[in-house]
């Protein structure tokens, strides 16, 4: 069976069976074999808004038991594993408890996995940390094929009980919001609007639904 990505199905939370590679399969390799005991205690994820960095630290986080934080308020070390999203964020003293946190998984065996949207060299974070930061495995995020979209958002309206034509589907993906949450949501509201209609979903039917998003 194909995996899948970010919540696909209602209701399911994120994890590594439901995150569609794409041609990310060597990333998520990475991730699955990213465990206690490891070499490198450091996984940094970048990629554009909407590829399943988010997702797939949740994953992460869920399968090693770690803690998960947004930027803000980081924990001091020591922590056995740590997973931290929107690092570009850091604010106040986060800068300096991440890079002690860095320093002390590499002593005393710990597990870091940090998302942002640019690579190390590009944050405009603390030179010794942007440092620290590029030492671990970095791994880039790349979008999905249009193709893998289609099938995401088909196994999205399958999971509602809607029957999304391919028409509808394609004429979704040339004329929304690229990014794969979005378009998921999109079936979710196409869904509503469907039923509060008590009309079939048709491509005139979503041209309404999208008209009335850009007219508020």
């Amino acid at each position: 069976m194909r995996q899948l990505i970010l919540d696909i199905r209602p209701d399911s939370p994120p994890d590594f069976d439901n995150y569609l590679p794409g041609p990310n399969t060597e990333v998520l390799a990475a991730l699955r074999a990213h465990l206690p005991g490891e070499r490198e205690p450091l996984l940094y994820l970048w990629g554009e808004s909407g590829v399943g960095k988010s997702h797939l630290a949740r994953a992460w986080a869920s399968s090693v038991g770690a803690a998960l934080y947004a930027a803000g308020n980081l924990p001091e070390p020591p922590v056995p594993a740590l997973a931290v999203d929107d690092v570009e964020m850091l604010a106040a003293d986060d800068p300096v408890r991440l890079f002690n946190l860095i320093n002390a998984a590499r002593e005393l065996g710990g597990l870091l996995l940090i998302c942002a949207t640019l690579p190390p060299a590009q944050l405009t974070l603390r030179p010794d940390l942007a440092t620290r930061l590029a030492q671990g495995l970095v791994f880039r995020l790349h979008p999905l094929a249009d193709s893998d979209k289609l099938a995401a958002l088909s196994v999205r309206a399958e999971g509602r009980g809607l029957r999304l034509p391919d028409e509808v589907a394609r004429y979704l993906l040339t004329h929304s919001r690229r990014d794969l949450p979005r378009l998921l949501a999109s079936v979710d509201a196409l869904d509503t609007f469907s039923l509060s209609r008590k009309r079939p979903v048709s491509v005139p039917l979503l041209k309404e639904m999208l008209q009335l998003r850009q007219s508020r």
